[in-house]
């Protein structure tokens, strides 16, 4: 057994058992640690297969931003946990029989039969001067350039919708009016009041 082999096998254990803490973890703040600690051993599972940006953008993108926003969400929300586990519970059948389809789909998508390997050959290692990034971007910006760009407008009319609903229904909504701002005047907003100390009262007196 090489060296590359060992890792995987250490990395793969790690995926697995991190997997199923956080499923399994009655404490949402880690359940989310728990996941982390996943996305770190995919991106080193990717890492040994030379896929290193893919690796870097699980672990700035997911990592650094989205779980960050976990914490912060679950961290900010008090929510009860007799109500969380009685909505558990409820949703637990529906739940078991998701995931059971969705294993199922995934062996007959992900079998032996179509990534085995007498159907997918050994990748080929490269020199130290490859640099996938390289190659994933002439892919990305020629054959795919089209798809890309679609995806592009396509996320960023999701952006717009968003922000659209979340602001269409505020009654409170604070807004800037120009015109109004370019119309006052200095003695509109500034007043002066003569205020008069103790001392002075007495010195009048």
């Amino acid at each position: 057994m090489t060296f590359d082999q060992i890792l995987f096998y250490v990395f793969s254990f790690w995926f697995i058992a991190s997997s199923l803490a956080m499923i399994f973890s009655r404490n949402a703040a880690k359940a989310v640690l728990f996941l982390i600690l996943a996305f770190f051993s995919a991106a080193s599972i990717w890492i040994l297969l030379e896929a290193e940006f893919l690796a870097i953008i699980l672990i700035l993108v997911y990592v650094g931003a989205v779980m960050v926003l976990f914490l912060f969400v679950i961290k900010m929300l008090n929510i009860d946990k007799s109500t969380l586990r009685a909505k558990f519970a409820g949703y637990l059948p529906l739940g078991l029989i998701v995931a059971a389809i969705i294993v199922a789909e995934m062996t007959l998508v992900l079998g032996a039969n179509q990534f085995g390997l007498e159907v997918v050959a050994t990748p080929v290692r490269h020199t130290a001067d490859y640099s996938n990034i390289t190659t994933l971007a002439l892919q990305l910006y020629t054959e795919y350039v089209y798809p890309f760009e679609l995806a592009s407008v396509l996320l960023l009319i999701a952006i717009i919708s968003a922000i659209t609903l979340v602001h269409r229904n505020e009654v409170n909504r604070k807004t800037q009016n120009i015109a109004e701002q370019v119309k006052v005047q200095a003695k509109d907003r500034m007043r002066l009041v003569s205020i008069t100390t103790p001392n002075e009262e007495q010195d009048n007196d």
